[in-house]
């Protein structure tokens, strides 16, 4: 099975992903992940991104394509796969079902998490976590049981991103509906584009996306 889960910044993507993970025995990839790790393995594609990187150049698609194509060869993919961050624009799309179709696989699903952008702005600005164990937390949404205490491990510290703000999530999701959203319709056309509402409590979406994968 091959996925791609889809939502703007503080969706909820990342949870629905682990969760995707444990219940159906997929692999998450990152693109940022296996960007840096194919660096670092100095295959033929990670040089190709290092000498764009070292370049102070943007690492190209066709790059970031055979990235993917060789971590997706790799045994622990065998069993399927989530993409996360990828594609971010219809060339890209276009650019990965060439590849997958080379490879001999297909996309089963494109799940897009549906939100209202005000509770995203309340929902990201209000995150913090615990400096010593990074237990997370929310202002409103999930406070600690006793105040200023962390409930897994008792600290008395916590953090807050410097981009957990109202302004650079508003930013950021500017640049998701110009920039991303757009790959949506494309998919739509070619019927494997599922929507979820991504309002609803955490099991209540992903009670929604396993159905969506059982059919």
């Amino acid at each position: 099975m091959i996925i791609i889960l889809f939502g703007p910044p503080g969706a909820g993507k990342g949870t629905q992903a682990q969760r995707i993970e444990k219940s159906k025995g997929l692999i998450q990839l990152s693109t940022g992940d296996m960007l840096r790790a194919a660096v670092a393995a100095q295959t033929h594609y990670g040089q190709k991104a290092k000498d764009k990187m070292d370049a102070g150049q943007l690492v190209s698609d066709d790059i970031v394509i055979g990235i993917i194509a060789d971590r997706i060869k790799a045994d622990d993919c065998k069993g399927g796969f989530l993409l996360d961050g990828f594609p971010r624009n219809v060339a890209q799309a276009q650019a990965l079902d060439v590849m997958l179709a080379e490879e001999g696989v297909k996309l089963d699903a494109v799940i897009e998490m549906k939100v209202d952008d005000a509770v995203l702005v309340d929902r990201i600005s209000g995150r913090y976590t615990c400096a010593k164990c990074n237990e997370g937390y929310h202002d409103t949404n999930l406070k600690p049981v006793v105040e200023g205490v962390c409930d897994n491990c008792g600290g008395t510290e916590f953090k807050r991103r410097n981009d957990d703000n109202a302004e650079t999530v508003a930013k950021r999701l500017k640049e998701y509906y110009a920039q991303t959203a757009p790959v949506l319709p494309y998919y739509a056309e070619k019927g494997i584009l599922q929507q979820v509402n991504g309002m609803n409590a955490i099991d209540e979406v992903a009670a929604q996306i396993d159905a969506v994968l059982a059919v």
